[in-house]
């Protein structure tokens, strides 16, 4: 098994960790409702690429009155 010969120094560390930070999850907005919503999922209200795909439970209440 390979063993270290010396320690690596705290400026190497941080070298060796230099792409483990996290990035923050594309976002984009939808073209109808104006929601911001993850990339390429349907967005809360129903919407993906600006149009509706899902029926809502808001939408299935006002379709009742």
């Amino acid at each position: 098994m390979a063993v270290q010969k010396s320690r690596k120094t705290p400026s190497k560390r941080g070298m060796h960790r230099s792409h483990s930070g996290l990035s923050k999850p594309a976002v984009s907005i939808d073209a109808k409702s104006g929601e911001t919503h993850l990339r390429h999922r349907i967005s809360r209200e129903g919407y993906y690429r600006g149009r509706k795909i899902l029926e809502t439970k808001a939408d299935a209440a006002a379709a009742e009155e």
